[in-house]
């Protein structure tokens, strides 16, 4: 089964309502492409304001679904595609999470990802604001095929991406927001760059899946140094080639063709799941074994 993957590599602005419009046009622009499964940057809606502590930034946050999930939806229906909508999502007083819905191509609403792991950086303030997920790994049957949903810091956890995949996902939406610190870009940013592509093509080849990672770009100022996105959005297939990848420094829309026929045959040929020792991995839930 072809299926053709969409990312919106966008920049935002401090207006949620503009951020939105604009979401809009790219998804129209990329459905017109022929994509078919659509997936918009972590927290598109606003500017990345984690990059400070603010207790005012929480009035960002909206229920999924809500009105966002509500538009777009419409939308979904109108193009007939997927959508994956990553949003602050407002669940109480004092807990919130940062979250994607999942958008059937007839608008159906089929369920949400909260993000699992939460960072704790200079500038990615996250746990200031998100409640860690609750809802564990997940995958959604969609129209054009069974997906799973990770954000951005999740990147780094092999666990996540094996769990999602045993799911039965055959791609692994990564929607994202990262950076360089600008002072830090000409000593560090080609070895970051590199590390953060690497361990996601290393997901595709050990989960025998597609990945798609979609990424903001340019410079957010939130903070007084602010954050420089490095943009860089991406799709491999289950062996790890990238198929498509944007520039560092430009908006873009990119489009992917996938065929899904290659879940099953990289995972007859390099039988990873098949060769898993589950007697041997108790360790596993263990926060480090002395």
């Amino acid at each position: 089964m072809l299926v053709r993957i969409g990312l919106i590599q966008m920049s935002m602005s401090q207006e949620p309502a503009t951020n939105l419009e604009k979401a809009m046009d790219r998804i129209r622009s990329a459905a017109g492409q022929g994509a078919q499964i659509i997936c918009l940057p972590e927290l598109f809606g606003n500017l990345y304001f984690c990059q400070v502590e603010d207790y005012t930034h929480f009035g960002l946050a909206e229920e999924i679904p809500g009105p966002t999930t509500t538009r777009l939806g419409a939308i979904a229906r109108e193009l007939q595609v997927v959508l994956i909508v990553p949003l602050f999502e407002y669940r109480a007083a004092g807990v919130y999470h940062n979250s994607a819905a999942v958008i059937d191509a007839d608008g159906t609403y089929l369920g949400k990802y909260r993000k699992m792991h939460i960072p704790d950086d200079p500038l990615y303030y996250e746990k200031f604001y998100f409640t860690p997920g609750d809802l564990g790994f997940q995958a959604w049957d969609t129209r054009y095929g069974r997906i799973g949903v990770l954000i951005c810091w999740d990147q780094w956890y092999p666990e996540a991406a094996r769990l999602t995949a045993l799911h039965g996902a055959n791609v692994l939406f990564y929607p994202t927001a990262i950076g360089w610190h600008p002072s830090k870009k000409e000593a560090l940013g080609a070895g970051q760059h590199s590390a953060w592509e690497t361990i996601q093509r290393g997901h595709a080849i050990a989960n025998g899946v597609f990945v798609a990672t979609v990424n903001r770009v340019g410079h957010e100022g939130v903070a007084p140094e602010g954050i420089e996105f490095w943009g860089a959005s991406f799709v491999c297939d289950p062996g790890g080639n990238v198929l498509a990848r944007s520039s560092h420094v430009r908006e873009e829309i990119l489009v992917a063709a996938c065929d899904l026929q290659q879940v099953e045959t990289m995972r007859t040929h390099w039988p990873f799941l098949r060769d898993r020792r589950l007697d041997a991995y108790q360790g596993l839930t263990s926060r480090y074994l002395d």
